[in-house]
């Protein structure tokens, strides 16, 4: 019964859903540990939406229905589009999602130095050049703008106050899966990272493309720039693999000390990952450099080192543990403004920062992404409801069929059984009709079964019964 409930879930989520599925296929990564990139064969984005959002790639062309692709990044988007496709591959980033008013995108950092410590890596980090004048996004990352229609009333309130907009939900059935085949256990489903960042709105009767796709974070008589921290999913929060969790209790000391160099600095062992628990991503907020002294392993779920919380932050995640929370315990993903067209801008990226991510794991590898929206707080499952029941029993007829009698040998039917998806054995409700057979008289002659179930489902079958002489 928990397995058809799970089931049943799953598809009445993805039917009320706004879902997009993503693949990647992609070869070598790790954090800032080896000079390696994500080399990402193949990747495409399928998004489908409710009746109440109408979702565009170019701010011109809306439907319920989207897909973007490397090969079509370019047939799909607007003209000047920023739109990138990664490059040559995914390089591990950190970032804790601030918008960048200036340039309207997402802050992200990658390494600059890396180099091993007594208990762990100091690291040391510089900005992604992703926002000077004129300057398309780097290689390294997926990133592309989404414009959302949200249909919803006909009153648009142009100031920027997320108590007037719309909750929206992730759907439970959004996930990142090794593929089929993929190769299991070396982390990366643990590493990714999606982020959703909302750069502007106009009001949602706009059909002005070039006024919607020139979308920015700033203010102007149309737009009303949003430019709040994007939010981010982490999806599989408690998972952990067994080659990660080995080379970070060997790797990881904890560290009592400010010198990150300096062996006395660390002293004892860090604090245990164990699969099935959820633990802090202490990600990049700001530059590193060499004086600052910052451990990869800083933080006090692991080194237990506190010291660095200037340039790693303990980002709150939307986990895939806050995901499955049900009824009114279900918290919202983001919010979207009624009657307006929001674009957002969306990154999809390997956190570095991830205790997933170890300097071993280079086996290729095929993850499928795929994750949703809806509007609805409550599934169907919160409240114990199923929906409308148009699905009749089930009739299974015993003995012979058709079955073969003497004339004069008196009838005896051998029985039938009934069988609902929701009621059960209905059987004892089954009215059998054997009036029109008559073994007096050879012939052919039919025995009617009937029976409905508590939704008045019908089901009829029939017996053939042949008289012979």
């Amino acid at each position: 019964m928990a397995k058809k409930r799970h089931v049943r879930r799953i598809r009445n989520l993805v039917f009320v859903s706004s879902l997009s599925a993503v693949i990647l296929v992609v070869s070598t990564y790790a954090w800032f540990v080896g000079m390696r990139t994500v080399h990402v064969t193949s990747f495409d984005v399928e998004i489908a939406s409710t009746e109440s959002l109408l979702l565009s790639l170019d701010g011109e062309r809306w439907s319920y229905e989207v897909s973007i692709s490397k090969s079509t990044l370019d047939d799909v988007s607007y003209e000047g589009h920023t739109n990138s496709w990664g490059g040559d591959g995914l390089i591990p980033m950190s970032s804790i999602g601030i918008m960048d008013a200036t340039s309207s995108r997402m802050v992200l950092y990658e390494k600059a130095s890396f180099t091993p410590t007594p208990g762990g890596y100091r690291l040391m980090t510089s900005r992604v050049d992703n926002y000077t004048p004129g300057q398309l996004e780097q290689d390294g990352y997926v990133v592309f703008d989404l414009f959302i229609r949200n249909i919803t009333g006909s009153q648009y309130i142009k100031e920027l106050n997320e108590a007037d907009e719309e909750a929206i939900y992730l759907t439970v059935d959004s996930e990142v899966i090794v593929a089929a085949d993929g190769v299991a256990d070396t982390g990366i489903e643990n590493s990714v990272r999606v982020a959703f960042g909302q750069v502007g709105r106009i009001i949602g009767t706009s059909k002005e493309t070039a006024k919607i796709t020139g979308i920015t974070c700033t203010t102007d008589d149309d737009v009303t720039g949003i430019c709040r921290t994007a939010q981010i999913w982490e999806p599989n929060d408690t998972a952990h693999v067994a080659n990660a969790i080995s080379w970070y209790n060997v790797s990881c000391k904890k560290r009592t000390g400010s010198v990150v160099t300096n062996p006395s600095s660390y002293a004892g062992s860090c604090n245990p990952v164990v699969d099935g628990t959820a633990y802090n991503t202490y990600a990049v907020k700001t530059k590193i450099n060499s004086s600052n002294n910052v451990d990869i392993y800083d933080g006090t779920d692991y080194n237990t080192y506190t010291g660095s919380s200037d340039y790693l932050y303990a980002y709150p995640y939307f986990t895939d543990t806050m995901k499955i929370q049900e009824g009114t315990s279900r918290p919202q993903f983001m919010t979207l403004a009624p009657n307006s067209i929001t674009k957002v801008r969306i990154y999809i990226f390997i956190e570095g920062q991830d205790i997933d991510n170890y300097d071993l794991a280079s086996i290729g590898k095929k993850i499928s992404v795929s994750f949703g929206f809806t509007k609805e707080r409550f599934t169907g499952d919160d409240i114990d409801y199923e929906g409308p029941d148009f699905t009749p029993p089930v009739i299974s007829i015993l003995g012979d069929n058709p079955l073969e009698i003497t004339q004069g040998e008196e009838y005896e039917d051998p029985g039938v059984t009934a069988e609902d998806d929701r009621d059960g054995d209905i059987t004892e409700n089954i009215i059998i009709d054997t009036s029109e057979v008559n073994t007096a008289t050879p012939g052919v002659y039919y025995v009617t079964y009937t029976i409905k179930d508590a939704a008045e489902n019908e089901t009829i079958r029939t017996r053939t019964v042949i008289v012979r002489e």
